[in-house]
């Protein structure tokens, strides 16, 4: 669909263009109308407006302001939240690139990373998440996003239901031959401090052998936004869930290590299976509203982690996407 002209933004600090990437209101691009404007200082002059569309458009597009490091690219995330946060319960491998700045998941250039939302099976999450093109790859690994405001509609009432009266329950097993080790997840190399953790997010753990660790965790399916009151779909069921992986691989993993010994897996918060059917549901539904824009050198991109979901498309070439978060979250009935 063809994006609107752009248009003049009546925003402090200097001229700028701005338009939303689609008619209805999700992802606004703004475009520095001159080179050389910094992006820090600019949206320091206007960040109670900057919000205000955020909660309005699910994602801002910053595009030709002038970052050009990752130093330069966490000066602008701080800007806009001066608390970046550490990532601690750690879903994918990531390098620390600048204070509190970190490399986007680093998976197989050939995979996709499909629609989440960025730690939604954790007890607490980043509420706003900032996206830097530092190295855009020369063929594909653009960052899709989809609006929950178009999904959640979508998704069966007695689906949701369901979700929604039993919660999601995740479970995890950390091991450095079939995913990622515990020490890497938690930042740790000592079990008490994995252990304390894991009771203040009231989560069950075991120990597994010498060096394994196993968790178990009933979440949320919803939240509620915490500006705006909206209620969005919020869980990692559609992307842990076994039928997620490739056909072969999952039968090899359900094979030699049963449903709750794989890496990890959904279930409904009950116990009992989430059927194959509603986790291919929720991924199409993810894909049909989803949106693109492919990554030019020094674009910011901050998304509402509770009004958009990211993906990852594969790619080919050189390719870094950096990230940084703020805006704490804790699920209010785990207190």
């Amino acid at each position: 669909m063809t994006a609107p002209s752009p248009i003049t933004a009546p925003f402090a600090g200097g001229p700028v263009r701005s338009a939303p990437e689609r008619p209805e209101p999700f992802l606004l691009r703004i475009e520095a109308a001159e080179p050389g404007l910094r992006l820090d200082h600019w949206i320091a002059a206007d960040r109670d407006r900057l919000s205000a569309e955020l909660d309005r458009h699910g994602a801002l597009l910053f595009r030709g302001f002038a970052v050009d490091s990752p130093e330069a690219f966490g000066t602008a995330a701080r800007a806009f939240s001066p608390e970046l946060l550490d990532y601690l319960e750690r879903a994918a491998p990531r390098t620390e690139i600048a204070d509190r700045v970190f490399t986007s998941t680093e998976l197989s250039e050939d995979q996709w990373i499909a629609f989440h939302h960025e730690m939604s099976y954790s007890h607490n999450w980043p509420g706003v998440l900032y996206f830097y093109g530092d190295r855009p790859s020369r063929t594909g690994g653009a960052t899709p996003l989809a609006s929950e405001r178009a999904v959640l509609p979508r998704i069966p009432g007695e689906l949701r239901g369901r979700f929604e009266r039993h919660g999601v329950s995740y479970i995890r097993n950390y091991s450095p031959d079939l995913d990622i080790p515990w020490q890497v997840v938690f930042q740790t190399t000592d079990r008490a401090e994995v252990e304390a953790y894991c009771r203040a997010s009231h989560t069950e753990f075991t120990w597994v052998g010498e060096d394994g660790l196993r968790t178990r965790a009933v979440r949320q399916a919803v939240t509620r936004h915490p500006r705006t009151g909206e209620t969005v779909w919020f869980n990692h069921a559609h992307l842990w869930h076994t039928s997620a992986l490739p056909g072969e691989v999952s039968d090899y993993l359900l094979g030699e290590y049963g449903p709750e010994g794989v890496p990890r897996n959904a279930f409904y918060g009950d116990g009992s299976p989430i059927e194959d059917e509603a986790v291919e549901l929720i991924g199409q539904l993810y894909r049909e509203e989803s949106v693109t824009v492919p990554w030019q050198r020094g674009d910011v991109l901050v998304v509402d982690n509770f009004l958009a979901t990211h993906a990852r498309e594969p790619f080919r070439g050189d390719r870094r996407i950096l990230v940084a978060m703020s805006d704490l979250c804790v699920n209010p009935d785990l207190r």
